[in-house]
């Protein structure tokens, strides 16, 4: 089948997973792909660390084996016109360039090792100001971004540092590793960023869109070790291994910023939710950078082109929502899968006043807090894991509210709808509460690929590509929608609670070592020695149940 449509490929190369889907340009349907499951390690409380090697290689097997699949399929290697690459954002990798063997293990964005590093910068701020960099990059000084781990590895790894002073050390995020590698790695790889990705580091000044002088002597990171800055849909190279070799490279965007094109959210006050291991709502805000007040990020939401302008969003992000339902599957053995909490959760009619707050890595926007811990409470004895389970889906809807009204308030200007993604979107009850407690339209794609298919977008757009001209006549994806059921009294009441329940996970890491306080009790928030010693017998129980 030599005279097909244009095909274009993408790699999404997530926290968990990475995947190689296979587009037709036509109708931006999927028509085939592969996934390979990606591990995390644990090396100590709080670290969490991924093997570069294997993020590589899982995305050579899934461009192999999605290409074998669609030659199956009655397709040519050849109708693949060009790829995108999209990639969880601020997990942080360094590698010889002379070897092509990494230097550390990657450390990935949710990581905690970094909160002694990100005091000891606050520290270096008039007034111990952890947003005094914000005017330059648009973010806080937090464990979150990719400087303040690249700082940690230079304190704390000899083999970095040495390497760094040796000249023999690259540094990128993971699109840019993965590029580097699938254009050749040591012999000639491509060592390139995009400007979404690189607006995650805190090291690109978010006008200039270039690595800022000021921002790297802050951080004492040498200029040398870092990607080049290009666009988001270019040509940067093309495949020097797997089957694909000679195909171009042309598209590069972070994962959420892929989700907003893959949206199609190209006008102002359009906004999407992407509800994967974290959750992370972007806000269009065009052509200048928005500075939020609220505790919001504000990010390069694209730039379509080497001429083409840079289009900006504001970002909230949530550390844990998918990572939820997993930690309840996996530590406390309430599900066998991730599938099986919406049923358990649909079979109670509400939490009856159990809230779950999941600040495992600390609370992200719009708090800020690396020392905040997650806890469960208002648990009584009719309190079972049908409960905690809705409990957890709440939290994330309860999450994202937090993030839409800072949104709203940046703005000045009220969302009255939001697209949705991501792999908890097929559950169709946390969609209806998530209706419920935003108290606007929610919309889900029948086509849920849109990270990859935004990464598909600019790389189908670039010059030189010219799969399509531009991206406004593309096919329209049909949706589900989900209205609120519930009234806006009983939303704010129940989002009220939530908010009590955040302000009992405050601060936990650190409240016990309080100058101010002779024993533990002092500091404790109420209400918390209920969870501390009933509540938790009444988990243990559950745990039992369970198993």
């Amino acid at each position: 089948m030599t005279d097909g449509p244009n095909l274009i490929g993408a790699v999404d190369q997530g926290t968990s997973s990475t995947r190689f889907l296979i587009f037709n340009s036509e109708t931006s349907e999927v028509i085939t792909y592969h996934q390979t499951e990606i591990k995390q390690v644990y090396p100590k409380e709080g670290w969490v660390e991924e093997d570069p090697m294997e993020i590589l290689e899982s995305a050579k097997i899934c461009i192999d084996r999605a290409t074998n699949n669609l030659i199956g399929l009655g397709f040519e290697a050849s109708d693949i016109k060009a790829i995108g690459i999209t990639n969880q954002r601020e997990t942080t990798i360094v590698w010889d360039p002379t070897t092509g063997k990494p230097l550390y293990n990657a450390i990935v964005w949710l990581d905690l090792r970094t909160a002694s590093t990100a005091e000891e910068l606050i520290k270096k701020t008039p007034g111990r100001n952890k947003d005094f960099l914000r005017g330059l990059c648009g973010l806080p000084i937090s464990t979150y971004f990719s400087a303040v781990k690249l700082r940690w590895l230079l304190d704390y790894s000899e083999v970095v540092r040495k390497a760094v002073e040796n000249g023999t050390c690259l540094f990128g995020t993971v699109d840019s590793w993965l590029l580097w590698n699938l254009t050749g790695g040591k012999n000639g790889g491509k060592h390139v960023t995009d400007v979404t990705n690189a607006s995650r580091t805190m090291l690109m000044n978010l006008t200039t869109l270039e690595w800022d002088d000021f921002l790297c002597r802050f951080f004492d990171i040498p200029k040398q070790i870092l990607p080049e800055i290009r666009s988001s849909s270019e040509i940067y190279g093309e495949l020097a291994v797997t089957d694909l070799k000679g195909i171009k490279i042309s598209g590069i965007l972070g994962d959420q910023q892929a989700a907003l094109v893959g949206h199609s959210c190209f006008k102002v006050g359009q906004a999407k939710n992407t509800y994967g291991t974290g959750c992370f709502l972007l806000y269009n805000t065009g052509l200048c950078p928005v500075e939020s007040k609220t505790g919001l990020l504000t990010t390069v939401a694209y730039k379509l082109g080497r001429n083409r302008p840079a289009v900006y969003a504001l970002e909230g992000a949530v550390a844990i929502a998918g990572a939820c339902v997993a930690w309840l599957r996996d530590n406390l053995n309430i599900i066998k899968t991730s599938s099986e909490i919406e049923k358990l959760a649909a079979e109670v009619d509400g939490t009856h006043g159990c809230y779950f707050v999941p600040a495992f890595s600390g609370l992200f926007c719009p708090y800020w807090q690396n020392d905040a811990r997650g806890i469960i409470c208002g648990l009584t004895q009719f309190t079972n894991k049908k409960h905690i389970a809705r409990a957890a889906l709440e939290a994330v809807c309860f999450q994202t509210k937090e993030i839409l009204n800072a949104m709203n308030k940046d703005s000045g200007i009220d969302l009255t709808s939001v697209k949705v993604d991501g792999g908890m979107t097929v559950n169709s009850l946390l969609m209806q509460i998530q209706a419920d407690v935003l108290g606007i339209r929610v919309v889900r794609p029948s086509m849920t690929e849109t990270t990859a298919l935004g990464a598909a977008m600019a790389a189908g757009v670039a010059e030189g590509i010219d799969v399509w001209e531009n991206l406004d006549n593309l096919t329209p994806i049909t949706c589900d929608i989900y209205e609120p059921t519930i009234s806006i009294k009983e939303g704010e009441d129940r989002f009220a609670k939530w908010k009590a329940a955040v302000s009992r996970s405050m601060h936990w890491e650190t409240a016990w070592k309080s100058e101010r306080a002779t024993n533990f009790w002092d500091v404790m928030p109420p209400g918390l020695f209920l969870f501390s010693s009933f509540g938790l017998v009444i988990i243990a129980s559950l745990v039992a149940k369970a198993r």
